[in-house]
């Protein structure tokens, strides 16, 4: 079962299935975080490379992400990428397997969990689809056809 995308047999439980759930040493901690702080902005158009980079480290310590703005990606196609993803994972199991697993050498791919280390302690209740993006356009046969407009838009990225 745990191979199997959890899109497809998760609402089959009445409970998280026990390879799912993480031991209590690595959940995350019940401490109260400050809700007042607002979320990190990193400006990539604007700071002194040396700040920008202090800035980075500083958010991923502190809050373990931030928001990047002038970035140089249309709003536009940033929405349309976004749908498109969305209608990706909307499609049923079979045809997101099928969709992501025509490239020979397995590095465009569909999978549960973290895809990584089989010997995880637990495994990740996501399902990712991987695939390379290099500016050559290699790979892109092997990225999926469906929706219509997915290799468009993140060939566009």
């Amino acid at each position: 079962m745990d191979h199997k995308p959890v899109s497809s047999w998760y609402n089959h439980h009445s409970s998280v299935p026990q390879s799912y759930v993480q031991p209590p040493e690595r959940r995350p901690c019940n401490a109260v975080l400050s809700t007042n702080k607002k979320i990190p902005v990193i400006d990539l158009g604007g700071q002194d490379r040396d700040d920008l980079i202090r800035n980075i480290i500083k958010s991923s310590e502190e809050y373990g992400f931030f928001q990047v703005v002038n970035h140089g990606v249309a709003k536009e196609l940033m929405e349309e990428t976004l749908r498109i993803f969305k209608e990706f994972h909307a499609m049923p199991p079979n045809e997101k397997v099928s969709e992501s697993s025509k490239d020979p050498n397995g590095s465009c791919k569909f999978y549960t969990s973290s895809g990584r280390n089989v010997e995880d302690v637990a495994k990740y209740w996501k399902d990712s689809l991987q695939h390379p993006c290099p500016s050559s356009g290699e790979f892109i046969q092997y990225w999926p056809e469906k929706p219509e407009g997915y290799r468009l838009s993140k060939a566009s990225f």
